[in-house]
């Protein structure tokens, strides 16, 4: 009973230096590089939104951000990556709303959307993309566009940063508003999907503001319209989607950072109000501006998991009424 009571006593000595040992982990956190995991190869738009907020927490925090571009399958390599790190805040998905797309598309994943993620906030949205060709392609216009693609269905390719990304999901979206076929093309990230399209191997694409900017305004790319219901300031001779005849249509894209599950609640509060620190910090904002993103922050990391919960839903019932069945 003695050595009973002796190990008992050495266990709840344990216990105590390990919750003093979690509580002063979390209150000096961070003390070493935080890890953003992007699910696209390097050089894409999230790359932008990764290095602007990056920058701002590494001066605030005095530790450095790390952008860890994992790109494979859709975005779900990334995913499961995440979902599957040790919880102790020093990784963070950093995403675009194929999040909440693919689980609708894609019926078996090795990681749970909702048990193995804690949303955290939402960081910048784009008032729309661009739906660009390669000059090499003779269309002009959205109407030149229907009209062949009407007369010569699924013979144009689009290309796409992979099977049930935003990309997909919104060409996908546009052929149906405008009743037309055109053939997917997937990629790994934005940045080989732009390169293939900047030589002619795949004839068109919605990209983002940030990816045809400067491809439009040097005539690399031919821009067609833009997905948003008001005009982009930086590209103003392009109309609107809706503007060229397809009415009605808007598509916009969502950023975010989402954490592993079990991430401690002291962590996720800091890590919170430091992002939206950054995202509303004058330099940040115009660096989204700069490339065509709007600063985004969700009040709180309640507010950002109510809006995932709510879009997972609506992108499951949206491939319902596209006709998707998860494979």
């Amino acid at each position: 009973m003695r050595n009973y009571l002796l190990t008992g006593f050495a266990c709840l000595g344990l216990a105590g230096s390990l919750q003093v040992f979690a509580q002063t982990s979390e209150q000096n956190f961070p003390n070493k590089p935080v890890r953003f995991v992007i699910p696209f190869s390097a050089g894409g738009p999230v790359d932008v939104l990764g290095r602007a907020v990056g920058q701002k927490l590494s001066a605030n925090f005095g530790t450095n951000v790390i952008l860890d571009n994992k790109a494979g399958a859709a975005g779900i390599v990334a995913f499961d990556a995440v979902a599957k790190a040790n919880p102790d805040g020093y990784t963070l998905l950093l995403t675009s709303g194929n999040f909440t797309a693919i689980p609708a598309f894609i019926k078996t994943l090795p990681y749970d959307p909702v048990r193995d993620f804690k949303p955290l906030s939402m960081v910048a949205k784009t008032p729309g993309m661009v739906l660009a060709v390669n000059p090499g392609v003779p269309i002009k216009s959205v109407k030149d566009l229907v009209d062949y693609a009407k007369a010569n269905p699924n013979k144009l390719n689009y290309g796409s940063s992979g099977f049930g990304g935003v990309q997909n999901l919104g060409m996908e979206l546009f052929m149906r508003a405008a009743n037309i076929k055109m053939t997917h093309i997937a990629y790994k990230g934005a940045t080989p999907l732009s390169m293939d399209l900047l030589g002619g191997q795949i004839d068109i694409a919605l990209l983002t503001p940030v990816t045809a900017i400067e491809y439009v305004k040097t005539g690399k790319l031919r821009a067609l319209g833009f997905s948003g219901l008001k005009r982009f300031n930086k590209l103003p001779e392009v109309p609107t989607l809706d503007e060229a005849g397809v009415k009605g249509f808007e598509y916009i894209l969502w950023y975010g950072f989402w954490y592993p599950a079990k991430v401690p609640t002291e962590i996720m509060n800091k890590m919170h109000a430091e992002i939206v620190r950054a995202a509303n910090s004058p330099d940040v904002q115009k660096a989204f501006d700069d490339v065509g993103f709007e600063a985004s922050a969700s009040t709180t990391s309640a507010e950002f998991t109510k809006f995932t919960l709510n879009d997972l839903a609506a992108m499951k019932s949206l491939a319902n009424q596209m006709g998707f069945v998860p494979e």
